[in-house]
């Protein structure tokens, strides 16, 4: 087991999207529990601090713009050699340089050839093997084998005030529509004639959703139509990541696509059913309250795990892990499009039927 001074900083880079920062939180309370006098920082992109926010592992987050070189020049200098560890959770040129610079001891995943991964290897002290044949977390804890700290299997969800109001009376179904790019994302009149059932089981619907310009108009597309408004309660835009966390935590079922707040959903212990398309669930599938003890198959009609009910469109070319079928994020997903309701409500039948797992 690799030893620190104690009271020691450590910082782990992980500069993604929301969700796979999300992903990299089984690590950082394996680090907290390994060294629970230390002080843990993470580094990720602006934007996606939110996801860690109440974070009780966390000493502080520091983000960096994605994409300014001026930025990267300030925190070079303003994290030079100020940490005991830094550790990378992706085996990119910059999340790695930024470990080896923070930390007087660094790792973090190196890809097995090409490029500078042999410079990598010789720099960090503890490198891994970058796997992309596993799934993300599994990756990610692979740092905390190579430390040899015991390995701790669940995410940690954004923690804060919650506004009781925010809850509706009686039982209710979260259902997400939107994800962040077009060719993730299922049909309006699927969405529609879930909500509707949902109804019809007695359940209100909350629908959710990012605050962004199209994330709105994306919603207002679904839900803002002749007719539709009175099938969901809208809190699309306004609600905080504790406050969703919250939420969805209290649902009877939360339904939504491959987007970070179905991870954060399958995260609370939630009854959630994850809605995926060309994306490979190997890779990128919910990770359930607990950890995978089985792995995610390619493509299945409905699968499950843990408190995750997974549904897919089992053509011949699932998943092919394309940004849709043109290849492009504005790309229709023809496995989604042809994905008919019956059998999401059908996943969204058993998850109602299960016994909700105990956090």
């Amino acid at each position: 087991m690799i030893t620190l001074r104690p009271r020691a900083r450590i910082l782990v880079v992980a500069l993604r999207r929301l969700g796979d920062v999300l992903l990299t939180t089984p690590l950082i309370r394996s680090l907290k529990q390994a060294f629970p006098d230390a002080a843990i920082e993470a580094l990720v992109f602006a934007g996606t601090e939110g996801i860690l926010a109440g974070n009780p592992d966390l000493a502080g987050v520091i983000t960096m713009p994605p994409h300014a070189a001026t930025g990267n020049l300030v925190q070079v200098r303003a994290l030079w050699r100020q940490y005991d560890l830094a550790v990378s959770t992706q085996s990119g040129d910059r999340p790695t340089l930024f470990a080896w610079i923070a930390g007087r001891v660094s790792g973090g995943p190196v890809a097995a050839k090409g490029g500078t991964a042999w410079l990598k290897r010789m720099v960090l002290d503890y490198p891994v093997l970058a796997n992309a044949a596993r799934h993300r977390v599994e990756e990610v804890l692979e740092l905390a084998t190579a430390l040899e700290i015991p390995v701790v299997r669940d995410l940690v969800c954004p923690s804060g005030p919650f506004k009781d109001d925010l809850l509706s009376h009686g039982d209710y179904a979260v259902v997400h529509a939107g994800p962040m790019f077009r060719y993730k994302r299922w049909t309006v009149a699927g969405w529609r004639a879930v909500a509707a059932s949902l109804n019809e089981r007695g359940l209100a619907v909350v629908a959710t959703g990012g605050p962004g310009p199209a994330d709105r108009r994306y919603v207002d597309e679904v839900w803002g139509g002749a007719g539709n408004s009175s099938l969901v309660r809208r809190l699309d835009g306004v609600l905080t990541w504790p406050e969703l966390a919250g939420l969805i935590g209290g649902a009877k079922v939360y339904i939504g696509p491959d987007t970070s707040v179905t991870h954060l959903a399958a995260a609370t212990g939630a009854r959630t059913v994850a809605v995926y398309g060309p994306t490979d669930p190997r890779r990128w599938g919910p990770w359930p309250v607990g950890g995978l003890d089985d792995a995610w198959q390619a493509a299945g009609t409905i699968q499950r795990r843990g408190n995750v009910w997974l549904v897919q469109n089992p053509q011949p070319c699932l998943p092919c892990q394309n940004e849709g079928c043109e290849r492009k994020v504005e790309s229709y997903s023809r496995c989604l499009d042809e994905l008919s309701p019956r059998q999401v409500l059908s996943a969204v039948d058993q998850a109602l039927a299960s016994v909700r797992p105990a956090r």
